[in-house]
């Protein structure tokens, strides 16, 4: 007890910031840390899916150039028959099955894009406005009995540019 004394350790204020602290911990474990862990959660299975979407696509693109180089080749036999047709023929069909195919990939592709885009600005700002809240609610419950009115406005102002800052950087 002498030795805690000389280091000017108060047993009652070591406990009472043990007991904040835990309660603090316990606070941003469940509304900030498993919320968000929940949204990032759902956000990595959305990708994952949107990931397997683009491999999918990319199967029907290959799908699409085996098709292209049996037609190719079907029109290669017909050739002999038709040459000046089918060489028309097979150069029209050609494009129309790349530009087709590269059209559809493209289109899927930015599909996937702007929904990821849109999932992650919508995350953002709601993980934005999240942490925002629970700062301005930890900060009034733990200053409220230390700090007179104007006091806390400051400090909650204060706090918040620096969260802002935090944010945008």
């Amino acid at each position: 007890m002498e030795i805690i004394q000389k280091f000017g350790l108060e047993t009652k204020l070591f406990l009472f910031q043990v007991v904040n602290f835990l309660m603090m911990a316990f606070i941003l474990k469940k509304f900030l840390y498993v919320p968000l862990k929940k949204i990032l959660d759902e956000r990595k299975h959305k990708i994952e899916q949107s990931l397997l979407e683009t491999a999918n696509t990319k199967n029907i693109l290959e799908n699409a150039k085996e098709e292209k180089k049996k037609l190719l080749f079907e029109a290669k036999n017909s050739a002999d028959i038709l040459i000046e047709t089918a060489k028309i023929s097979i150069a029209e069909t050609k494009e129309k099955i790349i530009m087709e195919a590269k059209h559809h990939s493209e289109q899927v592709l930015a599909d996937a894009k702007q929904k990821a885009e849109a999932e992650f600005k919508i995350m953002n700002n709601q993980i934005e406005k999240m942490s925002v809240d629970v700062s301005k609610k930890i900060i009034l419950r733990v200053l409220s009995d230390l700090f007179t009115d104007d006091e806390k406005q400051k400090l909650i102002s204060r706090a918040l540019e620096k969260i802002d800052e935090k944010i945008k950087n």
